[in-house]
């Protein structure tokens, strides 16, 4: 149902770049948006279908994963070019709610891409994962951000 939807989806944005004949990236998401719509409005199922629900939580995850890596990018810089260094490095221990390989994978992935933190492992029973962190200055907030943004978001997408 879901992959039907999308292609749908997408059969009508690239319908509607053939009848404006501008083939940019900025009238495809347009495109993508009113077809979206349009099929939101034909659809009789809205709150069951897991397509409409899923779209907007994931331009909301890319919207929220941006902020985080431009707010860890200045951070960083700020770190780098300052005399006074700020950071209080350390691993911290982060309980998993995510059970499946590629939810702890992507979790992993992105607290790897934002600048200041990496992922060093995943322990055997995949009930935790080890954090390395530039900017701890408190463990249980640490681990409440990622708990409540990262993790959070990611789950409301996957499941």
């Amino acid at each position: 149902m879901i992959k039907t939807k999308f292609l749908s989806n997408l059969l009508l944005s690239l319908v509607w770049i053939a009848i404006t004949g501008t083939f940019t990236f900025e009238n495809f998401i347009f495109g993508f948006a009113v077809s979206f719509f349009l099929l939101w409005i034909t659809a009789t199922d809205r709150r069951d279908n897991k397509y409409f629900n899923r779209i907007p939580k994931l331009i909301s995850f890319v919207l929220f994963f941006l902020y985080e890596l431009i707010k860890a990018n200045i951070e960083v810089a700020y770190d780098v070019v300052t005399p006074k260094h700020y950071m209080k490095p350390g691993i911290v221990k982060i309980p998993l709610d995510a059970r499946s390989d590629l939810e702890i994978t992507l979790l992993a992935n992105l607290i790897s891409l934002t600048p200041g933190t990496l992922s060093l492992d995943v322990s055997d029973d995949r009930k935790v994962l080890y954090v390395h962190a530039m900017y701890v200055k408190d463990r249980e907030g640490f681990v409440a951000d990622i708990k409540n943004g990262f993790e959070k978001r990611l789950l409301e997408i996957t499941r």
